[in-house]
């Protein structure tokens, strides 16, 4: 008998499968080594870069499938590569080029998961790889700048004692420099330069005779470095340095290091200066090159967040120079369902078409594109007219997504909201700027989609208070913050009280007592009408049992009415919930009443109504309320389990004065009798008239409720009601 875990793989099956695994991750290597090889510098041969790399492509893929997942084995790999001399400009695009396509394909992670998980975690290890091999590139530049202050400092030392000790000896050094030294007169004037120097400029016939330091200007030249250069010939300072471009002769450029420093003669009077030069031109590039894809969305070429937010930055704090600034924020409607239908590459080509009528939008260069999210992009624009002109730029973006998008043979209808936000720089700050241009985006989307709308101050103040209504419910819960009014329910046949409506209100420390209507939609949205609704349950279910026991046998005729919401009809616990509920108060089922709307029942299956015909087979009454507004008929409530209907306030509008609108009437007498033969009673709401009651009374309506009888109120109310009634 064999030995080991049970239904785990047999040795051989193990052996087997970590073979193809090595199998996966050598050919992977053989891939990368293909792909970063012909771009760097590095004196190994072909084959042994390949065998280098084997260990750093088993890493990325133990990184790959690492649990948790862990992306400090690629940042080494990053820094792995540099010190393998894969620092040319070109290197770092092959290799995390190679790494996105052959890394999930031939390494593929192990226990298997989603392939998006899979391709997620690919995109991670290449930015940890990136930032290590950009880490130790710097480290190694300032290793080399290091190194080169030193020489710098052997040079000019030894240079000084050469000039006062031997000119032979200085010569030497001079030759000997594997950096670039020069000399030149106080004037500017270039009296010698070694070969490293020449080469640099292309050969020793740019360092013409008579050719001056001050012919060396560039536009790019950092800002104060003349007066640097002047302080030093008037031996004001004793070196500076500096990072500086070249023109060569060729029209090239040429980047160095520079440092310059102050060579004074025995007196200490200023004498020469001497230059030494390091060539970082193909350090500049890598790090522009780093620069543009860290600030640039890859898909399409546009600024990204990151170049956008320092745009912006520079705008508001008034460091641009424009006094005025409008941001377009625009979001395409709907796109969610091109990605889940034509999946994500199609989405991604109309990411690029969009992308491109987007940019053509931008007339000129005081008006900014990027993307800053899958379908989000965000403009801006800075002028006097900033204000007219970011709305005109809105209404041109619009324009230019009007045509279809032709993609994989299907001809898309590309539809955006626009928000747009203008203001006076040094006013606003940007998380201000951005979450006002986010609402105003949201306001067109609310207005139907495909169109721009003007940030309001009004409208946002409302938002922002929405928000933090949302973000207070949670602790408004725990804080005790809630409370019930109760409002009657009177049988119009003798005007008894036969229970009460329990209405949630929410005692705010801020904005005082907010009703139903201003919250419920909040809680509903955030999940927390659930543990808010069986609170409320709780509360009236305690309340019924102490009306009834202070009612005395009278009390046997009072039940509370209480509201669900579409999230707690669905909710599997509603049935346990509501039997824990009546069980903990000492409440017989018959004495509770739950309302539902009626949209929330319209087309519902078997499924729905499960939970509601439970309930009515404890003998819980289910009221459904606000009938009439979901236009549905009679019929239809044959397979409801509901007890009775609660008339939308709708169809008694018109009878609070006389006279009485015969249409009314004739509607109600309708459904009165039509429910009274399904055997359901007949609830009527917002009454508010003697006249309409008496109608009401004599079209046969059960029981009603509304400010005729009493507003919503505390509990007292109708335990004093109550008792009147009995006297």
């Amino acid at each position: 008998m064999t030995s080991g875990p049970v239904g785990g793989p047999r040795p051989r099956e193990r052996a087997e499968e970590t073979t193809a695994a090595d199998a996966g991750i050598r050919r992977f290597a053989e891939l990368w080594s293909g792909a970063v090889h012909p771009v760097t510098a590095t004196t190994m041969s072909r084959t042994e870069f390949e065998a280098h790399l084997v260990p750093l492509a088993r890493r990325l893929s133990a990184a790959l499938a690492s649990q948790p997942f862990d992306t400090a084995p690629a940042y080494e790999v990053g820094a792995a590569l540099v010190g393998a001399q894969c620092a040319e400009p070109e290197a770092l695009p092959a290799i995390l080029g190679a790494i996105d396509s052959h890394l999930v394909p031939h390494c593929p992670p192990d226990p298997p998961m989603a392939d998006e998980e899979a391709r997620t975690r690919c995109t991670r290890l290449q930015h940890a790889l990136a930032a290590g091999f950009v880490r130790e590139l710097r480290k190694r530049e300032r290793d080399q700048h290091e190194a080169l202050s030193r020489a710098a400092e052997a040079a000019r030392t030894e240079a000084e004692k050469a000039l006062h000790a031997s000119e032979a000896k200085f010569q030497a050094v001079f030759e000997g420099a594997v950096i670039g030294v020069g000399i030149c007169g106080l004037d500017g004037e270039i009296l010698v330069v070694n070969d490293a120097m020449a080469r640099m400029f292309g050969g020793m016939d740019f360092f013409r005779p008579g050719r001056n330091v001050n012919e060396f200007v560039h536009p790019d030249d950092a800002p104060g470095v003349h007066e640097i250069y002047r302080e030093l010939v008037t031996g004001q300072r004793d070196h500076f340095r500096v990072e500086k471009p070249h023109y060569r002769d060729d029209g090239s450029v040429l980047w160095t290091n520079l440092t310059v420093t102050l060579l004074r003669d025995s007196t200490g009077a200023p004498q020469y200066q001497l230059t030494l030069a390091e060539d970082i031109t193909e350090h500049r590039l890598l790090r522009e090159r780093l620069r543009y894809e860290a600030t640039h969305d890859e898909l399409t070429g546009l600024p990204n967040r990151t170049l956008f937010l320092e745009h912006l930055d520079k705008v508001l704090a008034g460091e641009s120079g424009a006094e005025r600034f409008g941001v377009c924020y625009l979001d395409l409607d709907g796109f969610k369902a091109v990605n889940d239908s034509l999946g994500h590459i199609a989405g991604d080509r109309l990411i690029k078409v969009v992308a491109e009528r987007l940019q053509a939008c931008a007339a000129t260069p005081d008006e900014l594109i990027a993307r800053v999210g899958g379908d989000e992009f965000l403009a801006l624009v800075t002028g006097p007219t900033a204000q007219q002109d970011s709305a005109a730029l809105a209404g041109r973006m619009l324009a230019a997504l009007e045509e279809p998008v032709r993609v994989d043979g299907r001809e898309l209808l590309v539809r955006a909201s626009i928000g747009v936000v203008d203001g006076a720089a040094g006013e606003i700050g940007r998380a201000e700027v951005l979450r006002s241009a986010d609402i105003t985006m949201y306001r067109a989307k609310a207005a139907g989609g495909n169109r721009y709308e003007l940030a309001d101050a009004d409208s946002n103040a409302r938002v922002i208070a929405r928000h933090s209504l949302t973000n207070g419910l949670p602790a408004a819960l725990e804080r005790g913050e809630f409370f019930i009014e109760y409002q009657p329910l009177v049988r119009l046949a003798d005007g008894t009280v036969r229970g009460a409506e329990a209405l949630v209100r929410w005692l705010h420390p801020t904005h005082g007592v907010l009703g139903p209507d201003q919250f419920i939609p909040l809680a509903e949205d955030t999940g927390l009408i659930v543990p808010l609704g069986r609170w409320v349950l709780e509360q009236a279910a305690r309340q019924a049992r102490d009306w009834r026991d202070a009612a005395g046998g009278d009390g046997d005729r009072l039940r509370v009415n209480v509201n669900l919401s579409p999230c707690q009809l669905s909710h599997p616990s509603l049935v346990s919930d509501t039997v824990a509920v009546l069980e903990d108060a000492g409440l017989c089922p018959s004495a509770l009443c739950l309302e539902v709307t009626e949209n929330d029942l319209i087309g519902a299956d078997e499924d729905a109504l499960r939970p509601l015909r439970q309930l009515a087979d404890l003998g819980v009454d289910i009221a459904l309320d606000d009938f009439g507004t979901g236009y549905s008929n009679l019929s239809y409530l044959r397979r409801l389990p509901v007890s009775t209907l609660k008339l939308d306030r709708s169809f008694t509008r018109g009878m609070q004065r006389a006279p009485i609108d015969p249409v009314d009437v004739k509607i109600v007498e309708g459904i009165v009798s039509l429910a009274h033969t399904l055997d359901l009673a007949v609830t009527v709401e917002g009454v508010e008239t003697a006249v309409q009651a008496e109608y009401l009374r004599g079209l046969g309506c059960d029981t009603a409720q509304g400010w005729y009888y009493a507003r919503p109120g505390p509990p007292e109310r109708l335990h004093t009601l109550a008792l009147a009634d009995a006297s």
